[in-house]
């Protein structure tokens, strides 16, 4: 316990992957929305010619956090296409949603 206390004092954390969730898990859409104290974050995975879409996985952020996420995605991005070039997105989804969980603000 002492050396996990030294280590965080000098900025190091350790992280475990656990094995269940180290080939992750795929998601090609996420409903964002949020509260006065959280984000959530449903990620979701839907299937060509399938009628339901299920939530894969869903994560709660702090405000904080969910703003150092986005910085940290948007420079990742960036370093991407600057390896790779620019990724084309196509803005219109065209899958009619059915969605029972929060309401997305984002």
């Amino acid at each position: 316990m002492a050396d996990q206390t030294q280590d965080m004092k000098q900025g190091q954390v350790e992280i475990e992957l656990p094995e269940e969730e180290a080939s992750g898990t795929y998601s090609n859409l996420v409903m964002i929305s949020h509260s006065a104290s959280e984000f959530i974050l449903d990620f979701i995975s839907v299937m060509p010619g399938r009628p339901k879409a299920k939530v894969v996985k869903r994560m709660v952020l702090t405000p904080d956090h969910a703003k150092r996420l986005a910085n940290a995605l948007s420079e990742n991005i960036r370093r991407f296409e600057n390896e790779n070039g620019p990724i084309s997105s196509n803005d219109q989804l065209d899958v009619p949603f059915n969605y029972r969980g929060p309401t997305p603000e984002a």
